[in-house]
């Protein structure tokens, strides 16, 4: 049955806790913005047909009824590109800088799993997945940022694994997680970021040449002597439902000696004459392998691309995306996967 109450009919109040039966629903009065009523009381309510939303009067102007959705918690996981290896007995080159708030798991650099973020729905976030740094003879090149920005949200920003030391610039550059240092020029190790990764590791003064690993996100990069100038350890993650190690970085060339091994995403170094290094792994994230001897032209090792996660309530999953994600579910949570730039539409 359809009651109709208008001003005919006398009603003009209804008691507190009112119950109405039934599965329909009430129409609300609606009209345009000029049919408004005149002395309208505080809390009335109608439908605006020139807004096409409701509105109510707060005693003293029409104000729009927000029907938002509330906002929803989304936990991330965002890590930089790796930076290049070194060129001449070149550094590894650092895994790129790493942040989490998933499941109390660390971020890099032994930092703690931050917050989880708070997303509103109808708000577009934009993802950047940092590329690696792209290998130039003689020159450093950090991988770049990656992060998460929207309006009224902190922006997430990981920062891109620093670039290893070469034959023109012997120390590792700073990133996300440092760049190794040149061997034969003992070059330092480029710094970590705080709560993002580790430090790279020191190349050697003469002798075998050998430069330094690349710092990784769960370990600084080891020093000429110690395990080859093995790049550093990466940092493990179950956003995806499957432990996955990412973050590590890459291995020191070397000349006469053996070269380092790169971890988890990131790349060996060459050992020898005229050998480049090994990139890092797309979307790890991993720094590039140093080069081997030669002052005409080798190269290291390109960066590793990074990547972004978003995971969420699959109640709350809006579906609304650009970048080409991947979309996968496990238990009650929907996970997206960027290994390129886009957007998600909470």
């Amino acid at each position: 049955m359809t009651a109709n109450i208008d001003g005919t009919t006398g009603i003009d109040k209804v008691q507190d806790n009112a119950t109405v039966s039934g599965t329909g629903g009430f129409t609300f009065p609606s009209g345009t913005t000029a049919q408004r009523p005149g002395s309208p009381t505080t809390g009335v309510i109608r439908y605006n047909t020139d807004e096409s939303s409701f509105e109510t009067y707060d005693g003293t102007t029409w104000v729009k009824v927000d029907t938002q959705g509330y906002p929803y918690t989304a936990d991330f996981l965002v890590l930089a590109g790796g930076g290049t290896g070194g060129s001449v007995r070149g550094g590894g080159g650092g895994g790129g800088g790493y942040r989490s708030s998933y499941n109390s798991e660390s971020s890099g650099g032994g930092g703690s799993a931050e917050s989880a973020i708070s997303l509103q729905p109808g708000t577009a976030y934009t993802i950047t997945v940092g590329a690696g740094g792209s290998a130039s003879h003689g020159v450093r090149v950090n991988g770049s940022n990656s992060s998460i920005a929207g309006s009224g949200l902190t922006t997430i920003t990981s920062i891109g694994g620093g670039g290893g030391g070469s034959n023109t610039a012997a120390a590792g550059a700073s990133g996300g997680s440092g760049g190794g240092g040149q061997g034969f020029g003992a070059g330092a190790g480029g710094a970590g970021t705080s709560n993002q990764g580790y430090a790279g590791g020191t190349g050697e003064s003469g002798g075998n040449r050998r430069g330094g690993g690349g710092g990784g996100a769960g370990a600084a990069g080891d020093n000429w002597n110690v395990n080859n100038g093995r790049g550093g350890a990466g940092v493990a993650s179950t956003i995806e439902g499957t432990s996955t190690t990412r973050g590590g970085g890459g291995g020191a060339g070397s000349y006469t000696s053996t070269a380092g091994a790169g971890l988890n995403g990131g790349g060996a170094g060459a050992q020898g004459l005229n050998n480049n290094g090994t990139a890092g792994t797309a979307n790890y994230g991993g720094g590039g392998g140093g080069s081997s001897d030669n002052n005409t032209g080798t190269l290291g090792g390109n960066g590793g691309s990074g990547v972004v996660f978003l995971r969420m309530l699959t109640a709350n999953y809006s579906g609304t995306t650009t970048g080409s994600p991947t979309v996968t579910t496990d238990g009650s949570d929907t996970i997206l996967k960027y290994t390129a730039s886009g957007t998600y539409t909470a």
